[in-house]
């Protein structure tokens, strides 16, 4: 079983920056893929960001140049460094571990390849 727990929501205003972190445990979190998600009130989840076990990134078109995902695989943690923000990035944000090491595409956009999931974390942006 693996246990994720994100941290690092709150209330920002138009233009900041926060990081969110997302701790993992329960397996070898360096063999697998992340991602980062994001469901706003009365919309459906969406992906906002991948990091492939290699090192490879993935990223929403609406949040590309804005948000950067890392991970520290000494710590078990993946991270997701938002700058610029923007109203419409208020959501809950969620990572996910992802079923395999490797992704591309298709394949790191899909919420069933990702096995495990956060509680979550409220991130509020106001204009």
């Amino acid at each position: 079983q693996v246990q994720l727990v994100e941290s690092g929501g709150g209330l920002v205003q138009a233009g900041g920056s926060l990081r969110l972190s997302c701790a993992a445990s329960g397996r070898t979190f360096s063999n697998y893929a992340m991602g980062w998600f994001r469901q706003a009130p009365g919309k459906e989840r969406e992906f906002v960001a991948a990091l492939t076990g290699g090192g490879g990134t993935y990223y929403a078109d609406s949040v590309k140049g804005r948000f950067t995902i890392s991970r520290d695989n000494n710590k078990n943690t993946v991270y997701l460094q938002m700058n610029s923000l923007k109203a419409e990035d208020t959501a809950v944000y969620y990572c996910a571990a992802h079923r395999y090491y490797y992704c591309s595409g298709y394949g790191c956009y899909r919420q069933s390849e990702y096995d495990y999931w956060g509680q979550g974390t409220q991130v509020t942006v106001s204009s």
